[in-house]
């Protein structure tokens, strides 16, 4: 098995490229995904950000007011880590439970927003990252999530900087142009990842 660490910084396009990895077979192990399900209503999750932050960051049908907590934890460092002491142990048990569920052979690929920010690199095999410019993270935010110019600055500074992200990385993926221009990139890397996978 290759464990994969995937990264890159908000808008510079990771959810693409592990969507074209679990098409060419990855196994894939989303902390993002995985943080929604351990908060959903009824989980000890749910309870314990709720005791930590108040009644008020859920909605009215119990579910987390995710723009609610994203406004106290974006604006608040120490806020935000104590929401990270929460969930974060509880993604990591999830996470290791799905990769012990994974063949043997497999390029199992853990999607990692903050894994240069948590200092993670060293849990996986290979370490690649999707780079782009500032400026195109920007623009993406903007444009194709609907957020504020200054929501989504504030996202971006919270995460280290591009050359702190490149720095952990084995393999780097250049996301700053057009879609087509990625595919190929990725491509190339899958199989240089499925190559190491193999037992030798």
């Amino acid at each position: 098995m290759l464990k994969v660490g995937l990264t890159g910084g908000i808008g510079a396009g990771k959810s693409e490229v592990s969507r074209l990895f679990v098409s060419y077979g990855a196994v894939l192990i989303d902390a993002d995904r995985i943080a929604r399900e351990v908060v959903e209503p009824g989980t000890p999750g749910l309870a314990a950000v709720v005791e930590a932050f108040g009644p008020e960051i859920l909605a009215a049908d119990g579910t987390l007011d995710r723009p609610k907590l994203g406004s106290i934890v974006f604006a608040d460092e120490a806020r935000r880590a104590e929401l990270n002491a929460i969930v974060h142990p509880l993604v990591g048990a999830r996470s290791a439970e799905l990769e012990a569920a994974a063949r043997a052979d497999a390029v199992v690929v853990h999607d990692v927003p903050l894994l240069a920010e948590n200092g993670l690199a060293a849990l996986y095999d290979l370490v690649v990252v999707v780079d782009a410019s500032p400026e195109t993270q920007l623009d993406r935010l903007v444009r194709l999530r609907g957020m504020s110019e200054s929501d989504a600055r504030a996202r971006m500074a919270a995460q280290v900087t591009r050359e702190e992200r490149r720095a952990v990385a084995d393999l780097v993926i250049d996301n700053d142009g057009p879609l087509e221009l990625l595919e190929p990139q990725v491509r190339e890397v899958w199989a240089i990842l499925e190559e190491r996978a193999r037992p030798s």
